[in-house]
């Protein structure tokens, strides 16, 4: 399965955020959608990521001052994506070495989605229940 498949199927909404956005409104957003990261984007280009571990770390260095920090203060910079070609297993790869949960999609510079852990979950089991489903059709055919 390639993540194109998966953005059709879940949408290509993705929440996002300027660089001068507060933390505390970024933590807002998180909690109201129930999403664990935001894009930063610089007009159209994306600047940056911010998830609810850059934020943590944020709390733990700054404490309560974290909150009134911009999200150019917090958020990861060297931002890892991926294209709509990409497979499943490219980033199952990709997000297990990186040691994150969520990454962009982007094609010809331009944000088009974002894949979390959850979306790849997901899209995972369902190929290993379509695959166990086939392989009993064809032992019970035998």
């Amino acid at each position: 399965m390639i993540i194109g498949q998966i953005l059709k199927s879940k949408g290509r909404s993705v929440m996002t955020a300027a660089p001068d956005d507060l933390i505390q409104e970024i933590t807002l957003r998180l909690a109201s959608r129930k999403i664990g990261a935001i894009i930063i984007l610089e007009g159209s280009k994306v600047v940056g990521i911010i998830s609810e571990r850059d934020i943590i770390r944020l709390v733990a260095e700054h404490g309560a001052k974290a909150l009134s920090m911009s999200a150019r203060d917090g958020m990861t910079r060297d931002v890892i994506s991926c294209s709509r070609d990409c497979t499943l297993d490219e980033i199952m790869e990709t997000m297990t070495k990186g040691r994150f949960r969520h990454l962009p999609v982007i094609e010809d510079g331009n944000l088009v989605g974002i894949i979390s852990i959850g979306d790849v979950v997901k899209h995972h089991t369902a190929e290993v229940e379509l695959e166990v489903t086939a392989m009993r059709g064809y032992l019970a055919t035998g």
